[in-house]
């Protein structure tokens, strides 16, 4: 491994969630870990290259923007690639509460590993924890807050990444391909299986048994996080994002993004929009 960097964190002021060590690398082909099992939750992100990932006995094909969980305790083994070895940065963690906030962004035993759009972001939120190497009561809430903001990325765009040792996975991420080109209009189960050539009753088997939710909730779940992006970013009428979404109906919107998010999207707007614009300027004006 070469241009490594690495804070370790040995003074701690939290308990529900709080940063143990983070990093950055730069591998050297065919560069591994393991097997062998970590005392802490470690999150890595991919900035640049592949590799693979092993856990319980599946491998995972992972590439840039893409990213694992290696949680405490489980043997794992992760490799990069021998002609474009992966680039990453990593966070590890622990807490009382580290499990359901893992959940709440849904990361947990059954999707170690997903896809996020950020990485300029998530990369700046690693560089700042690394720049801020002293263990003053002032960097300690700074790491803590830097930690919330790294899952706060996540829970914009995490995205699923399915094994790479299962032929009927192929089916699942075509299915994923279609939704995220479709859901912008009325989207039926139906049209989705026979995109993939299966039967409507296999796609559901099929979204179970590796996604761990039913192809409609999946739907829902994709539409509402493009609804919230949307209502962070940007000034459109919620009427406007509602059909941009896939919902016609503005009021069925409403009752499908509170059931998720526990706000209607006037009252998110209201509640998070303020904090995201400013966050925007103060960028603009770095």
């Amino acid at each position: 491994m070469e241009n490594s960097h690495v804070l370790q964190i040995t003074k701690r002021h939290f308990s529900d969630l709080y940063l143990c060590f983070c990093g950055s690398a730069k591998c050297e082909p065919n560069h591994s870990f393991g097997p062998g099992i970590r005392d802490n939750y470690i999150i890595h992100y991919i900035t640049k290259g592949k590799g693979k990932y092993y856990v319980n006995d599946t491998c995972y094909e992972l590439s840039q923007g893409q990213g694992f969980l290696v949680e405490p305790h489980s043997q794992v083994f992760y490799q990069a690639d021998k002609t474009n070895p992966w680039h990453y940065l990593w966070i590890g963690f622990n807490g009382t509460k580290v499990t359901q906030y893992l959940n709440d962004i849904n990361l947990n035993s059954k999707h170690l590993t997903f896809q996020c759009n950020y990485s300029e972001d998530l990369n700046k939120i690693v560089q700042d924890m690394l720049s801020n190497n002293n263990f003053a009561t002032s960097n300690q809430f700074l790491l803590e807050s830097l930690l919330y903001a790294f899952f706060s990325i996540l829970s914009k765009d995490i995205k699923p990444v399915l094994p790479s040792n299962d032929n009927n996975n192929f089916y699942v991420k075509k299915a994923i391909e279609f939704i995220e080109n479709n859901y912008t209009n009325k989207l039926k189960i139906t049209d989705i299986a026979k995109y993939v050539c299966i039967t409507r009753n296999y796609l559901y088997l099929l979204f179970r048994k590796y996604l761990n939710v039913s192809p409609q909730e999946y739907v829902t779940n994709y539409r509402i996080t493009r609804a919230e992006e949307l209502l962070n970013s940007t000034t459109l009428s919620i009427e406007t994002i509602s059909n941009s979404c896939g919902y016609q109906d503005p009021l069925v919107f409403a009752k499908a993004f509170k059931a998720k998010k526990g706000f209607t999207p006037s009252q998110y707007r209201k509640k998070f929009s303020q904090e995201y614009f400013y966050n925007q300027i103060t960028n603009n004006k770095k």
